[in-house]
């Protein structure tokens, strides 16, 4: 695996510092963030879409929107054609 380190949340830690990640390998968006833990949200969220085994809810915030769009572009198959 070849993780592309694309930024971090400007606003937050050295230590705490929700991230984005490429795998260059198969062009998959990795995402680290906080786990959400409120349980109306959690419930808002299963009750349309189960959380599998092994699956963890994260979030991150809005001003990260950028690094996001640019691990869309960096991902996208259709940019090596």
């Amino acid at each position: 695996m070849a993780l592309k380190f694309l930024g971090k949340d400007p606003a937050s830690d050295v230590d705490d510092c929700p991230s984005v990640w490429v795998d260059e390998s198969d062009g998959s968006i990795v995402i680290q963030g906080r786990e959400v833990e409120d349980p109306e949200t959690r419930v808002l969220m299963t009750a349309r879409n189960p959380v599998a085994e092994g699956e963890r809810v994260v979030r991150i915030p809005f001003r990260m929107a950028p690094l996001l769009l640019e691990a869309c572009r960096d991902a996208d198959p259709r940019r090596s054609q």
